[in-house]
């Protein structure tokens, strides 16, 4: 295939052809070619838009798209905080720590090691 000149660009692009469809037009003149875009719209047609890309990812889940105004970025930090038990302060509530206080450090396991 070879490359559309610069005349054959400007009558095409006139008239909406892609720039390989202007490698196909004919003429001397601008006013030829512009003719044979004419004529090359009148057999073929307009040329369409490319078919968007598929997206990739897969379908959303439930607490990431539209749901009843579930589906904003505040609903969904919302949920987050929610289900990870953070307060609006971004803390989680304090652990209680376990009752270590009348317990002797020091007292031997009841079991030990032979030869």
């Amino acid at each position: 295939m070879t490359e559309p000149t610069p005349a054959q660009l400007a009558a095409g692009e006139a008239h909406g052809l892609t720039p390989p469809m202007c490698a196909y037009l004919r003429g001397e003149t601008p006013e030829e070619l512009q003719a044979d875009a004419v004529a090359f719209l009148e057999a073929f047609g307009t040329p369409e838009p490319p078919a968007p890309a598929p997206r990739s990812g897969g379908p959303r889940g439930v607490d990431v798209g539209s749901n009843g105004g579930r589906g904003s970025l505040s609903a969904g930090a919302a949920l987050y905080r929610e289900r990870h038990q953070i307060d609006e302060d971004s803390r989680r509530p304090e652990k209680k720590a376990a009752p270590t206080a009348n317990r002797n450090p020091f007292v031997e396991n009841g079991y030990s090691m032979e030869r």
